[in-house]
């Protein structure tokens, strides 16, 4: 049985641990408003896009040499995979789901024989990656120094995209992170970049949607153009989007792993407070039984 000054001690350090968590959690929760803004803001943006490329590549179908970015080289042969995880821990399981996500694909890539190269964004996803695919990474981006997700970071990303895809590196790239929906729930999500893939297929509907939209419009110096200006910045609008719904969902599932440590920390801080209560009223009871056989034992 452990000492009173045993269990004094742990209940003391059970007490420094639970004002750490609560202090994490209430850092967590005052920074998700503002990464959550900031991803719910970039939705839209993304979004328009994506239909903006749709609806000139549908327009554009037909063009003598469409981009590479477009319609790719022809083969799906290699693969490059960018996994977006965080730097930081004490999140839950958002890390662990993310790279689960990636290695089901990864898994289901190689027994097609495929190649697969990866390119990770954050610590934790190297160092879970290390051991089963070590050999496949070939590239890790640290965001350690990197206090708020801008456009300009993303942006360097996709450069060192494209140019290992006008390399002729890769044939199709993909990235996979984590998309947040609540705090409750960050769902492992893959978007495929090179080349652009839409959420949606175009239907008939979409097909005349799309002329409606552009029909009365001009474009300057013409539609092809635009559309090969716009395939690149497509993928760094893309890859900024993912990371900003990764830093929502990080300090999203750090908020709510903190909140569950702190509620743990103070159940057992109860029942260690109890038992220290009973091992001092059992101490008490012994000495109190110890005066009283002295005394008997004196008269």
């Amino acid at each position: 049985m452990p000492s009173l000054k045993e269990l004094r001690r742990r209940i003391d350090s059970v007490k420094a641990t639970q004002k750490i968590t609560k202090a994490m959690q209430l850092v967590a929760a005052a920074r998700l408003n503002k990464v959550r803004n900031a991803a719910e803001s970039a939705r839209p943006c993304a979004e328009h896009m994506e239909r903006i490329i749709r609806d000139l590549g549908w327009r554009v179908a037909d063009m003598a040499e469409p981009s590479p970015l477009l319609v790719g080289t022809g083969s799906e042969q290699r693969l490059l995979c960018i996994v977006a995880t965080t730097e930081r821990g004490l999140c839950g399981g958002l890390n662990a789901n993310i790279v689960r996500f990636a290695k089901q694909h990864f898994d289901h890539f190689i027994r097609l024989g495929r190649e697969v190269h990866v390119i990770c964004v954050g610590r934790k996803g190297q160092a879970m990656l290390q051991r089963d695919f070590g050999d496949h990474i070939i590239e890790t981006i640290s965001l350690r120094d990197v206090r708020r997700i801008t456009y300009v970071k993303a942006r360097e990303i996709a450069d060192d995209v494209l140019a290992r895809f006008a390399a002729d590196e890769f044939d199709v790239c993909c990235i996979f992170y984590a998309g947040f929906a609540s705090v409750l729930t960050q769902e492992p999500t893959s978007i495929q970049l090179i080349p652009a893939m839409f959420s949606e297929a175009m239907t008939l509907e979409d097909m005349r949607a799309a002329d409606a939209r552009t029909a009365g419009r001009e474009f300057e110096p013409d539609e092809q153009e635009v559309l090969n200006d716009l395939l690149p910045r497509n993928v760094a609008v893309q890859i900024f989007r993912a990371l900003l719904e990764n830093a929502a969902s990080e300090q999203g599932a750090r908020m709510m792993a903190m909140e569950s440590a702190t509620r743990n920390a103070g159940k057992l801080i109860d029942t260690l407070t109890l038992k220290y209560n009973r091992t001092r009223q059992a101490q008490i009871t012994s000495e109190l039984m110890e005066i009283i056989a002295g005394a008997e034992a004196l008269d």
